[in-house]
């Protein structure tokens, strides 16, 4: 199969062992991969600049189907001279004496952002590392990002009861995906070359109403009749 095919996928996300994959097996098909905002991705699998994207949820779904495919580990980023730097894991109940910032691309959906609301929102996560770095508020993340934002001068730290972001694979919400998207569906869900994703699965056939014809049966063969024995007078006492 020729052509080409380009996935979107967002920071934090390594698409590598899915492209690998996919090498194997379309040598002859192209893969792009570009990495997008958190705010460009879905718009870009929309309006066909990507094929699919690999994003996180919650998020923006309009008219694009997701196959979620992992859940992300959530931390929360504080300098390497902070109090929790010894902690092995925390809660949200031990965020509240602090400032947390939450970027205008934050990847997590909270009900109610715990720890003492900051004067602004960074424009992104990048932006909210620096402050973090600087020795002001903390940052919660996927544990992704704080390993892609990593600093010699900074830890992260599990949280226990945080929300968490789950990364997906989404794609234009169509009737019939192109072959080339069924390929990738069957690529991160894991399935082997000779899987696909295809219809739902053929229902068994109905039995005949018509009973199988049985086997006929040779005739038996008649055995020539026996000439009936004459009986013998009985005797008078």
């Amino acid at each position: 199969m020729t052509g080409s095919f380009t996935l979107a996928y967002v920071p934090g996300v390594t698409p590598g062992k899915w492209a690998r994959v996919w090498q194997e097996r379309l040598p002859e098909t192209g893969l792009t991969l570009v990495q997008v905002t958190a705010a460009e991705a879905a718009r870009k699998v929309r309006e066909g600049e990507a094929g699919a994207a690999l994003l996180r949820l919650p998020g923006d779904r309009e008219d694009l189907h997701a196959i979620p495919l992992y859940t992300e580990t959530t931390v929360v980023v504080f300098p390497k001279d902070h109090e929790f730097a010894a902690a092995g894991e925390l809660s949200l109940e031990d965020l509240r004496p602090y400032v947390l910032w939450q970027p205008l691309d934050d990847a997590l959906e909270w009900d109610e952002v715990p720890g003492q609301p900051p004067v602004e929102r960074p424009e992104t996560t990048a932006d909210a590392i620096e402050l973090v770095a600087a020795g002001v508020g903390l940052l919660v993340v996927p544990q992704s990002l704080a390993r892609l934002h990593h600093r010699k001068d900074l830890k992260h730290a599990p949280l226990t009861d945080a929300p968490q972001s789950r990364v997906a694979l989404a794609f234009p919400v169509r009737d019939e995906n192109p072959e080339l998207v069924e390929h990738m569906i069957g690529i991160v869900r894991g399935r082997t070359v000779n899987s696909t994703r295809g219809p739902a699965p053929e229902q068994p056939q109905q039995k005949s109403q018509q009973k199988p014809q049985q086997q006929r049966r040779s005739p038996a063969r008649q055995q020539p009749k026996q000439p009936a024995k004459r009986a013998k007078p009985r005797r008078g006492r």
